[in-house]
């Protein structure tokens, strides 16, 4: 199926989309390289709090700690989202199966 077939056939509500929720969290997780962000920001906090600033520290320790939690939560409307407006995606995510188009209806 092409992207505009599935822009329209989602839109017209002919299909239903399905997203597999782990695979879609460690795809975004990997996309946005959230490890090699969520270290640093973490080293900051701690360093932050040993300095002094304790709450500010704790802070963004406290933050560097529950975003990446949302991102993979938020992961499959994400894909979806990103699927019906850009091509290239769309033709990424649906090869590596992490979309799967599972019902059509007449």
């Amino acid at each position: 199926m092409t992207h505009a077939q599935f822009v329209a056939a989602y839109h017209s509500g002919t299909i239903r989309v399905d997203i597999d929720r782990a695979a879609a969290a460690r795809y975004m997780s990997g996309r946005l390289l959230l490890p090699l962000v969520m270290l640093p920001v973490l080293g900051i906090g701690t360093a932050l709090a040993i300095l002094g600033w304790i709450w500010v520290g704790l802070a963004i320790i406290g933050l560097a700690t529950i975003a990446p939690m949302l991102i993979k939560r938020s992961a499959p409307h994400f894909v979806l989202t990103q699927a019906l407006e850009d091509a290239r995606f769309y033709d990424d995510v649906a090869g590596s199966g992490l979309l799967q188009i599972v019902k059509i209806r007449s």
